[in-house]
């Protein structure tokens, strides 16, 4: 319902949420990747050593996660420094090939920042029966036309013809599921990517469990916008990152074992 006392409380409560939500710790880029990596194995996101995150630096430089060492050992010292034809500038190591099909997008989208791409459980499962996320629960709706759908594989992603296609069906949203592989998100900050990567698995996983008890239905469309601007607030986006960050520490994986090198 849109009134005008309404109104005037969202603005209200807009105006509040400009600010950061509490002062966050200063990372590294590295630190923060190690922590988003960590994170997203707590999260089911990373059973094998498929799965990527990029970074972009600037000066046709990237930061990337190396191929043979998994999100949940993921360490700063880990990450590499890449060029867009994935030769190594920096660090010790080799990019996944598979991080080709990231730089199409990077070279199709300049507001983007940072590209993650995993295979958790039940995006997979989604993507396994060919069918799009429906915004269909308030904490999907950061999806709200904000998530691509690419309906047939292209085949595995090492090749520039995979990049063309999954940066083609991405186009300007934050995020796409990938019909018979997995999810991408692409945004602004790492902080977002690693929000909209974990949220989406969760809503996949939620999408699921509806459709095994009845039928799907969708939210109204003003207030799921409404609702994706909201939840999609940088001041918000970094809390909730800064939360992963505490859960990551207190999984067993105190400060000095994996952020301090």
């Amino acid at each position: 319902m849109n009134t005008p006392e309404r109104a005037q409380l969202r603005d209200t409560v807009n105006g509040t949420l400009g600010s950061p939500l509490r002062p966050a710790p200063h990372w590294t880029l590295e630190q923060k990747m190690a922590i988003a990596c960590r994170y997203l194995a707590l999260q089911e996101h990373c059973e094998t050593l498929a799965g990527q995150m990029t970074v972009r630096l600037g000066e046709g430089r990237f930061a990337t996660t190396p191929i043979g060492v998994a999100f949940d050992e993921m360490r700063p010292g880990d990450i590499l420094v890449v060029d867009d034809e994935l030769a190594l500038l920096e660090g010790r190591g080799m990019a996944n090939p598979a991080t080709r099909f990231h730089m199409w997008v990077y070279r199709a989208r300049p507001d983007v920042a940072c590209i993650i791409h995993t295979h958790p459980p039940a995006t997979s499962a989604l993507s396994m029966i060919e069918e799009p996320l429906v915004v269909a629960h308030m904490d999907q709706t950061p999806f709200f036309n904000d998530c691509a759908f690419l309906k047939e594989w292209p085949g595995l992603p090492i090749a520039d013809d995979e990049g063309v296609v999954i940066s083609a069906a991405l186009g300007g949203k934050r995020s796409i599921l990938l019909a018979h592989h997995g999810l991408l998100t692409a945004c602004a900050t790492l902080e977002e990517a690693t929000y909209m990567a974990v949220l989406l698995e969760q809503a996949a996983r939620r999408q699921l469990m509806a459709a095994a008890a009845g039928t799907v239905h969708p939210v109204a469309d003003a207030l799921a916008q409404e609702s994706h601007d909201f939840l999609l607030k940088p001041s918000i986006v970094n809390a909730t990152f800064a939360m992963y960050a505490r859960r990551v520490l207190r999984a067993g994986h105190p400060q000095d074992d994996f952020l301090g090198s």
